[in-house]
């Protein structure tokens, strides 16, 4: 009889749980609190098909040549050679078309120390004015107010992987949705029965191991585990759909301050209606800051880039995201401390923010697969009580 694995949670980790499990034979069932499945993963529906989390693969990273072998990657949408001439970067108030060349080869350093701060450490390697322009520059891949305050180890991992030289991110054609679309159809193809709007509030007793892959949030509280805490970012997203103009940035990252802001039609023109560009932009807040105070600081940023934007607004919406955005390790930490995907009596753990390696999305993914090793190398014998 096979074994039977329970995955609580749809989004991009309890997908890849699920497959995986599959494939290794087992019986899945997967459920899922929401409608649709996606998690952060989820693109909103047209007409503007917004991403909340992950929107890009790093095509270095795992998942990139997992996804690859099954087929579900799907069309990839090019960022045009015009617009790759559109990149902007802001520096001392005004906007550049190149990067300090001290950021540039600062990405490129490797050893980095677990137990420093990134600005104290790059600061020494290439001076404080670049050590701050390269911490506020790879907020785009932390989500966090002061990267410079996060271990070294950490941060450059982040900037050697966004600020490469030869571009490793690749865009799905349709957002992340396309993907776990395909996700979900392989999944199923494999018997994995997904149980949609299926909220679960207790762990299922006597009925094999366990896989939660939810929020770090949501494990807490259905784990009844005050341990399952770590440390995440705070940010401001937001969204606009404009009139198309010529001459828009391609994106604008703040280095001047941690902020990003991205033209996501300049690759993928399905995001929005023909005619109209859609923007997303994120500014990390501080504790207990504003989000008046990163839409401020995104408005100025459009302003640079975007001249007439708020003339040519048809959309727009606001949002904070807090816990949402991955894990960040403090100086003297690394992924090993965080919390551990095995949480004992065959219940395992997925997400961005557990014991696992990887940069965003990676986290969720080498955590889905790590779970899914320990719980089919299970005896078949039912989980018990707790």
């Amino acid at each position: 009889m096979a074994q039977h694995i329970t995955v609580v949670g749809g989004g991009f980790g309890g997908l890849t749980a699920a497959i995986s499990a599959a494939e290794a034979g087992a019986a899945v069932t997967l459920h899922e609190a929401h409608g649709t499945l996606g998690g952060r993963a989820r693109t909103a529906q047209a007409p503007y098909r917004t991403n909340e989390g992950p929107h890009a693969f790093y095509r270095r990273g795992p998942h990139w040549t997992w996804l690859r072998q099954r087929g579900l990657v799907g069309p990839l949408a090019r960022i045009p050679a015009a617009e790759a001439l559109r990149m902007r970067y802001h520096r001392d108030g005004g906007l550049h078309r190149l990067p300090p060349v001290g950021l540039t080869r600062l990405a490129r350093r490797r050893g980095a120390p677990v137990g420093r701060t990134f600005l104290g450490w790059a600061s020494e390697v290439a001076g404080e004015r670049t050590a701050r322009a390269a911490a506020n520059f790879v907020a785009v891949a932390t989500f966090h107010h002061d990267p410079g305050l996060l271990s070294a180890a950490f941060v450059q991992e982040r900037l050697r992987r966004s600020a490469s030289l030869v571009p490793e991110a690749r865009y799905p054609v349709g957002g992340w949705q396309s993907v776990i679309d395909r996700m979900a159809a392989r999944a199923r193809e494999l018997g994995v029965r997904i149980e949609t709007g299926a909220r679960v509030d207790d762990l299922p007793v006597g009925g094999g191991p366990v896989i939660v892959a939810t929020s770090l949030d949501s494990a807490r509280r259905l784990l009844g585990d005050d341990g399952l805490v770590w440390h995440s970012g705070r940010t401001l997203l937001l969204d606009l759909a404009v009139r198309s103009r010529r001459g828009d940035a391609f994106f604008v990252s703040d280095l001047d301050g941690p902020g990003w802001v991205e033209r996501f039609t300049a690759q993928d023109g399905s995001l929005a209606p023909a005619g109209e560009e859609l923007i997303q932009a994120q500014f990390p807040l501080a504790p207990g800051g504003r989000k008046e105070d990163g839409t401020a600081r995104a408005e100025r940023l459009l302003d640079l880039g975007f001249p007439g934007w708020r003339e040519r607004v048809v959309w727009r919406r606001t949002a904070v995201a807090g816990g949402r955005t991955g894990a960040v390790d403090l100086p003297g930490t690394c992924w090993r401390d965080r919390p551990a995907v095995d949480r004992g009596d065959g219940v395992y753990l997925v997400g961005d923010q557990v014991a696992a390696p990887g940069v965003l999305s990676e986290v969720s993914f080498t955590s889905a697969l790590e779970a899914v090793s320990l719980a089919v190398a299970q005896r078949p014998a039912s989980r018990v009580s707790r």
